[in-house]
């Protein structure tokens, strides 16, 4: 059930609910505007991944400015989004499960749908959901190209499971998935560039393997909003599958450039809209955002544009602030913008989007495909 919307369309934003999860409007379509820019420029295609905004209306954002469609995780999100209208939706994962893959295979009726596969078993079930519900499936092979996560191994037994989904009925090999996702947060640029370079060597090779046993693919997808370049100019890679550059988080903003300086390509768009509920303690403010309304999983949250104060920890309900020395303290019912470390799952706490420009509300957007459903 979604819960009461934290603010009406015209107010400004200091009268908003808290907490609240904001969209600076003017730095999200320039975000998209900037990745579509690129990805044209670049002749790759831009398959952004939802399991990040979790959104039909932001899917329809990114293909209106010319992706091909989108990337999720679960089955929940791809129902989601094709109910939404989105046309052509990967879910760039394993999906295990019989009720899973019945649900997988009917939304081959209102949209393209593909899944991913690591394992000859997976390949059969898949099989046996697309037989019974009378449509074919897209399945890509799934290589495991440095995370050590999901994934066959690249080469010939990547080769042995694409043959076996070509020739299995009601499926169509649709190509690889090779995802890096644990490089997209190395810092350094030479450090990303290594752990990528490794990734598209195994790629390469496999792509030409499967090319040597006459299978072809429609889809070389992977790269993130860390590694994106690097892969676009790998010329194996054909489709990019970032989900954060749409909204960027404290954690990505610590990459950094062959400069050596913060990665700035993308604007910070995504924010958690707290009130300060106590100053009581000398040096200290406490905000209402805590753990269920912000991630800490990749760092604490940053207060925007208020360098003297440092969110240090967070409890159920309340974030706690340290206020540097010399500096005030934030009066109560003062709001503070905070920038999370980990957007996606930040994402997942609310039911709410408020678009916010020029400081009013100028839309409420849901979350509609949050949840721990799968």
């Amino acid at each position: 059930m979604l819960q009461h919307p934290p603010a009406r369309i015209g107010m400004r934003e200091h009268e908003v609910d808290t907490p609240a999860l904001l969209i600076d409007l003017d730095a999200f379509e320039a975000n998209l505007d900037s990745m579509a820019a690129f990805a044209a420029g670049a002749g790759v295609k831009l398959r952004a991944h939802a399991k990040t905004h979790k959104s039909p209306v932001v899917a329809h954002a990114q293909i209106a400015r010319g992706a091909v469609g989108q990337c999720v995780q679960k089955v929940a999100e791809a129902e989601i989004l094709a109910w939404g209208g989105v046309p052509d939706i990967l879910v760039s994962n394993e999906v295990v499960g019989a009720d899973k893959l019945a649900r997988l295979a009917a939304l081959a009726r209102i949209c393209r749908i593909a899944v991913c596969a690591d394992d000859a078993g997976q390949v059969a079930a898949i099989g046996q959901a697309a037989a019974e519900a009378g449509v074919e499936l897209r399945v890509l092979v799934e290589i495991d190209v440095g995370a050590g996560r999901c994934g066959v191994a690249p080469g010939p037994d990547a080769v042995a499971l694409a043959q076996l989904i070509a020739a299995t009925p009601h499926l169509r090999f649709g190509g690889l998935q090779a995802y890096h996702g644990s490089a997209q947060h190395l810092r350094t640029i030479g450090e990303r560039a290594r752990a990528i370079g490794a990734a598209i060597d195994a790629t390469r090779r496999t792509v030409e393997q499967l090319r040597q046993v006459g299978l072809t693919c429609d889809i070389v997808g992977g790269a993130g909003t860390g590694s994106f370049e690097l892969e676009a100019a790998s010329g194996v890679y054909n489709e990019l599958q970032a989900g954060s550059y749409c909204f960027m988080d404290a954690d990505y903003a610590r990459n950094l450039d062959e400069d050596g300086q913060p990665v700035s390509r993308f604007q910070h768009a995504l924010f958690v809209l707290g009130t300060v509920m106590s100053a009581a303690q000398p040096g200290v403010a406490v905000l209402d955002v805590g753990h269920k309304a912000v991630a800490i999983d990749s760092g604490m949250p940053v207060i925007w544009q208020r360098p003297e104060l440092t969110y240090t920890g967070a409890s159920d309900e309340h974030g706690t602030l340290r206020v540097a020395a010399g500096h005030a303290a934030p009066a109560v019912g003062s709001k503070l913008r905070l920038v999370p470390g980990h957007c996606d799952p930040t994402v997942d706490r609310f039911d709410w989007y408020v678009g916010i420009r020029r400081g009013r509300v100028e839309c409420l957007w849901p979350v509609a495909a949050r949840g721990g459903f799968s």
